[in-house]
């Protein structure tokens, strides 16, 4: 029986990886990128659904050009690959989709583009006109300039959050594996597993951490934890390989269909939970640990035992027990430098020390996401 969510879907995210599209030695496989345009394309109709394409490729495709065996560990190599891939990368997707009459947009990302609520709007705005105007956006991580504390390390989080972003219904995650296994589908014995329905399906199950081609940055780790991101959104996902795409987006069994998990939450919560990156920490006594995560209150500065790191306010940080473990991200509303001076005081007692301006929340429960509950 087809699969319900996946036949109603109307505005789909596909995300594709480097292995897909790439030979081992890297650069391009034409006939790969047309088969999987020729998939797009015909699910796509006649526009009756919307297709996001989020591509990995981008430096894989630019070895070659540049006379890299291997893809290079250090960021500046990367980067230069990333600047040769990517125009290669759009051309190929451009001429491909050029014979179904069908335009594509590049859209290049960092994690700043989905964790500054300015950005997050912007980019919204820009992959809905493209949707609207019968483009296929193109979505890849902008290589060429992300540094290490602004990458998302894995296109597979960048296409979850992506989904989210365009309020997708559907998305589909391509790899070289046509889909989780309760083992290493190489060995004899191994079975695919069909459904995820929670943590509990996932129990016991272990997962590989590279592609085969070793072009790539995730594995089945991240596909699963991209699925997990998705599915807890609101979002179903398929997770399963290039070759059965066709199959996958016709709703037939094919793959792991992971099953939504949650509703759809604030855009802030999501990329505040999976997009930030924390500028510093906040440690709670136990009292304000059981209020945020128990009660789900704002954190008050009478909760903080201690502060670390340098931000500003506006900048996420954690918040952490006594042990220091991470329980919750939030928005701070102070820079580090004020957040001593606060340390175990009331507000009531601020305002009158300090000024007004200081009675409030260090953290509003509206700008804060539980990690661990």
């Amino acid at each position: 029986m087809a699969r319900q969510y996946v036949t109603q879907a109307r505005r789909i995210v596909v995300k594709v990886g480097s292995s897909s599209l790439t030979t081992a030695s890297g650069g391009l496989d034409a006939d790969r990128v047309d088969a999987l345009v020729d998939v797009l394309a015909k699910a796509r109709g006649g526009g009756e659904k919307e297709i996001v394409l989020v591509s990995s490729g981008a430096i894989a495709a630019g070895l070659a050009p540049l006379g890299l065996a291997r893809r290079p560990r250090d960021l500046a190599r990367q980067q230069a690959a990333a600047s040769v891939g990517q125009g290669l990368l759009v051309a190929r997707y451009a001429s491909s989709f050029s014979r179904y009459g069908l335009r594509v947009g590049q859209v290049l990302l960092t994690t700043d583009d989905t964790s500054r609520r300015s950005h997050y709007r912007n980019a919204y705005r820009t992959l809905d006109q493209l949707l609207t105007m019968g483009t296929v956006p193109v979505v890849n991580e902008n290589d060429t300039v992300a540094t290490e504390e602004i990458r998302f390390g894995d296109n597979d989080r960048l296409a979850a959050l992506v989904a989210h972003l365009v309020r997708a219904d559907l998305l589909v995650l391509l790899s070289d594996v046509d889909g989780l296994y309760d083992g290493d589908p190489a060995k004899p014995g191994a079975a695919r597993i069909a459904r995820v329905d929670g943590p509990a399906d996932l129990v016991g199950v272990s997962m590989g951490s590279a592609g085969k081609a070793g072009l790539g940055t995730g594995g089945m780790v991240t596909k699963v934890e991209a699925a997990r991101i998705a599915a807890a959104a609101g979002i179903p996902v398929v997770l399963t390989s290039a070759g059965r795409a066709g199959d996958a987006l016709a709703g037939r069994d094919t793959g792991t269909y992971f099953g939504r998990t949650g509703r759809r939450s604030a855009d802030r919560l999501l990329w505040l939970a999976h997009a930030s990156t924390p500028q510093g920490a906040l440690t709670l006594d136990e009292g304000a640990v059981r209020a945020v995560v128990e009660r789900r209150t704002s954190l008050l500065p009478a909760g903080i035992a201690s502060v670390e790191g340098e931000f500003s306010a506006g900048d996420p940080v954690e918040l952490r027990d006594t042990a220091g473990r991470a329980v919750a991200r939030g928005l701070v509303n102070f820079d580090a430098k004020e957040i001593p001076q606060l340390l175990g005081r009331s507000t009531r007692d601020l305002a009158r020390d300090l000024g007004p301006a200081y009675e409030r929340e260090v953290v509003h429960r509206d700008d804060l996401v539980i990690l661990h509950p």
